[in-house]
C-alpha cells in the first residue's frame, strides 16, 4: 500500500471536519491500514473520534426518500408528512393495479351496453374503491406501519386525514380518468362521485366505534344491498338506479355532509381508538 491519509486530513477527520468525498476515502482506508489508524489515535482525542463515527453512521443509515416522496417535499409537504403518506399500504403498485383493473372492467361493461343506458357496473364499483382505500390505509390489522404511527407525536385524527386525502386524491383521480372513457353518458357518468364521498365519510365516522375493518365492511355491504333493492324496484325498466337519479344524488350529498360533521365531532376518539389498538 503506497497511499496513506495525509496528516491534515487525519486531523480534520479526528475533529469531525473532513468533508465528503475525502471523508469516505479516509474511512475506507482506515479500515485496512494499521499505520494510519495509529497516526489517527495520536492526532485525536477519543471523544471527538467517537463523535465523528456517530456522524458517519447517521449519514450512511439515513433512509433515502423515494421519487414520489422527494416530489412531495419539493412542492412544500413536510418531510415527516411525506413519509407517512408513502407508508400508506394502498399507495403501492399492487393495490393501484387492482384499482385500475376494476375501473377498466367497469368501463368495458359501460361500453358493452347500448348507448343511453346507465353504466350500472361502473357506477356501482367506483364509490367502493375510495371506501376500500381508506380502510386499507389505517388500522392495526391492515397497516404495517401502524405501531410507528401510533407512537409518533401526531394527533390520530390528523394522521387519518393525511392518509384519507392521499387515498382520495389517487382513487378519485383514477375514477375521473375512467369517467372520461365514457363520453356517451355525459354528466351521468359522474354519478359515482357523491355516493363515493358519502360512503367514505360514513365509514370514517363509524371507525372509532366499529373499527377500521368492520365499519367500511358494513357501509360497503349496505351500499351493495341498496343497489340490489334499487335494481329490484326498477324491475327491468330502462331507467337509472335510484342512487344515480337526481333525488338519489341529493340524498348522497346530505349523507356525506352529515357524516363529515359527525366525523369532525368524533375526531378526538381516534386517539382513544389508537390507544386501545396498541
Amino acid at each position: 500500500m503506497t497511499w496513506h491519509v495525509p496528516e491534515d486530513d487525519l486531523r480534520a477527520y479526528a475533529h469531525g471536519e473532513l468533508a465528503a468525498p475525502a471523508l469516505w476515502s479516509a474511512d475506507t482506508h482506515l479500515a485496512s491500514c494499521d499505520r494510519c489508524r495509529a497516526a489517527l489515535a495520536e492526532a485525536s482525542d477519543p471523544v471527538a473520534l467517537d463523535a465523528g463515527w456517530e456522524r458517519l453512521d447517521a449519514e450512511l443509515d439515513v433512509p433515502r426518500p423515494g421519487l414520489l416522496e422527494g416530489l412531495l417535499v419539493r412542492v412544500g409537504v413536510a418531510g415527516h408528512t411525506a413519509r407517512l403518506l408513502m407508508a400508506a399500504p394502498v399507495l403501492r403498485r399492487s393495490w393501484l393495479g387492482a384499482v385500475v383493473a376494476v375501473l377498466l372492467l367497469g368501463v368495458a361493461a359501460g361500453h358493452a351496453v347500448r348507448t343511453g343506458e346507465s353504466p350500472t357496473l361502473f357506477l356501482a364499483l367506483a364509490p367502493l374503491l375510495p371506501l376500500a382505500g381508506v380502510a386499507l390505509s389505517y388500522g392495526p390489522a391492515l397497516d404495517p406501519t401502524y405501531e410507528m404511527a401510533v407512537v409518533a407525536p401526531m394527533h390520530g385524527f390528523r394522521l387519518l386525514m393525511i392518509r384519507t386525502v392521499a387515498v382520495l386524491t389517487v382513487v378519485l383521480g383514477l375514477n375521473g380518468l375512467a369517467t372520461l372513457a365514457l363520453p356517451a353518458y355525459g354528466l351521468h357518468a359522474l354519478a359515482w362521485l357523491l355516493p363515493a364521498l358519502a360512503l367514505t365519510a360514513t365509514g370514517l365516522a363509524l371507525t372509532p366505534r366499529l373499527g377500521p375493518v368492520l365499519a367500511p365492511s358494513l357501509v360497503g355491504g349496505a351500499w351493495i344491498g341498496l343497489l340490489m333493492l334499487a335494481h329490484a324496484v326498477r324491475a327491468g325498466a330502462d331507467v337509472p338506479l335510484a342512487p344515480f337519479t337526481p333525488a338519489g344524488q341529493g340524498v348522497a350529498a346530505v349523507v356525506a355532509a352529515l357524516a363529515a360533521g359527525l366525523l369532525f365531532l368524533l375526531r378526538d376518539r381516534f386517539d382513544l381508538f389508537q390507544g386501545r389498538a396498541v
